[in-house]
């Protein structure tokens, strides 16, 4: 069950960040909202732990979010997202431990899987259906 402080359908779906110059810092990057960064890390693989929400009592801000995970072997661990990739900053939900020194993966899903055998092999079954669905629409 995917927890959320923000009604999904209240999200922009053409954020337009580009047209905006409010959304430009002094260098003229485009911006990325975290939270939604964050729940779209949430929504990616969400089938394949036992929970997983964007934190509602940790600051989110354009640079950073942090998401709650409890793995399949039911392990909690609190991630922080940022532009560097995503770590663990503590092993229980809505907290964060700054004397934790861990590595930033670029993506979640090679966060998920040196955390969590099982995801590992749930996202590869799930890997397996698709591409044998695959296999069988290019075949018809």
């Amino acid at each position: 069950r995917m927890e959320t402080d923000c009604n999904p359908m209240e999200l922009p779906t053409n954020t337009g960040f580009e047209e905006d110059s409010d959304y430009r810092d002094f260098e003229g990057t485009d911006v990325k909202d975290m939270r939604l960064e964050a729940e779209a890390v949430v929504n990616d693989v969400l089938f394949a732990v036992s929970n997983m929400f964007v934190s509602k009592t940790l600051p989110c801000a354009e640079d950073v979010a942090y998401i709650n995970v409890e793995t399949r072997e039911r392990n909690r661990y609190c991630l922080e997202l940022t532009e560097a990739g995503l770590r663990v900053v503590a092993y229980d939900f809505d907290q964060t431990d700054d004397r934790l020194q861990t590595p930033y993966h670029e993506t979640v899903y090679s966060l998920l899987d040196s955390l969590s055998p099982a995801y590992r092999e749930v996202f590869g079954n799930a890997l397996l259906q698709r591409l044998e669905a695959l296999k069988k629409e290019s075949q018809s």
